[in-house]
C-alpha cells in the first residue's frame, strides 16, 4: 500500500511496473489501432502529439481498473468516484514540451484525478512528464504559483509499465521529445461522483465511446475496502508488483482553467 502521508504531501504516486508485463504488447498494440488525425477528433488535437481512440479495448480498461490504481484515486479523491475518459496520447519528434499547468478539479478541490499509464521506457530524450511534488494545494497565503519558474519542477523517469496517478490540482506538464524514441501512454481521468451530470454532457465533444456508469468506493470515504458496483468490463488478475493482486468535465471556476470543456492537456 502507498504510504498515505507522503501521498497527502506530495498529491501524487508513482506505481512502479503497476501494469503485467505480458500486457505490454497488446496495450501498444492498441494504442498503435487507435491513433487517429487531429482533425477527426470532435476537437482537433495538437499537431505535435499522436493521439489514439481507445477507450472501448478491454484490456485498455483493465489497466483503469488494476487494484493499486483505484485505491490511489479513491484516497485521493475522498469519495465514491467513477472512470470519466481514457485517451492515448504520445509526444512526437521534436514535440511534446508544455509550459508548466494545473488541470485543476471541477467542483470542488480534490474531485478529479489523473493517470498516465506508460507503455514505453521513458525519460528525458523523450518527453517524460514533469511534476511540481507538493504543488496541488497550496496554503492558504502562499503565493500565487509561478508557471514559468522550474525550479521545483522534477523530471520523471521509468519503464513500461509504470503508472502515475495525481491530483489534477498538481503542477505538471509534458516535455519536449528530442529523440522520436516511442513513449506511447494512456491518460485517463477519475471524478467524484456528483460530477456525473455535467461529465454527460459534454460526452461526444471528449470523444468518449466506453461506458462510464461503473462506481467505485473510495477508502477514504470509510468504506474499509474498494469494489465495483457495476461492472461492465471483464478484466484479468495479475501483477508483477509487490502487494497488487494483480480530464474531464466542464469547470466551475473557468477563470482558473484555460480549458473549459475539461479535455486534459496533453499532459
Amino acid at each position: 500500500m502507498h504510504c498515505q502521508t507522503t501521498l497527502k504531501q506530495d498529491g501524487y504516486a508513482l506505481l512502479r511496473g503497476a501494469i503485467p508485463l505480458a500486457w505490454l504488447d497488446e496495450l501498444r498494440d492498441a494504442f498503435d489501432a487507435g491513433v487517429k488525425p487531429s482533425d477527426q477528433w470532435p476537437i482537433p488535437r495538437g499537431a505535435d502529439w499522436r493521439h489514439s481512440s481507445l477507450d472501448l479495448d478491454a484490456k485498455i480498461q483493465a489497466v483503469c481498473r488494476l487494484p493499486a490504481v483505484l485505491e490511489i484515486a479513491g484516497s485521493l479523491i475522498g469519495e465514491r468516484f467513477f472512470l470519466s475518459q481514457v485517451e492515448g496520447r504520445e509526444p512526437l519528434q521534436g514535440g511534446g514540451h508544455q509550459k508548466l499547468h494545473r488541470d485543476y478539479s471541477a467542483q470542488r478541490p480534490g474531485d478529479t484525478v489523473i493517470a498516465i499509464a506508460y507503455f514505453d521506457d521513458y525519460g528525458p530524450e523523450n518527453g517524460a512528464t514533469r511534476i511540481v511534488p507538493g504543488s496541488y494545494r497550496p496554503a492558504p497565503n502562499e503565493p500565487e504559483f509561478d508557471f514559468n519558474d522550474e525550479s521545483r519542477s522534477v523530471q520523471l523517469s521509468g519503464s513500461a509499465g509504470d503508472i502515475l496517478v495525481f491530483d489534477a490540482d498538481l503542477v505538471h506538464a509534458g516535455s519536449l521529445n528530442t529523440t522520436g524514441a516511442r513513449r506511447r501512454t494512456i491518460l485517463f481521468c477519475f471524478q467524484a461522483e456528483p460530477c456525473y451530470a455535467a461529465h454527460l454532457e459534454t460526452l461526444s465533444i471528449r470523444g468518449v465511446q466506453m461506458d462510464t456508469s461503473e462506481r467505485f468506493e473510495s477508502q477514504a470515504a470509510g468504506t474499509g475496502s474498494l469494489y465495483s458496483l457495476h461492472r461492465p468490463y471483464a478484466i484479468g488478475v495479475s501483477s508483477r508488483s509487490p502487494g497488487l493482486p494483480e480530464s474531464g468535465l466542464p469547470w466551475v471556476e473557468e477563470d482558473r482553467n484555460p480549458n473549459p470543456i475539461g479535455v486534459p492537456s496533453e499532459e
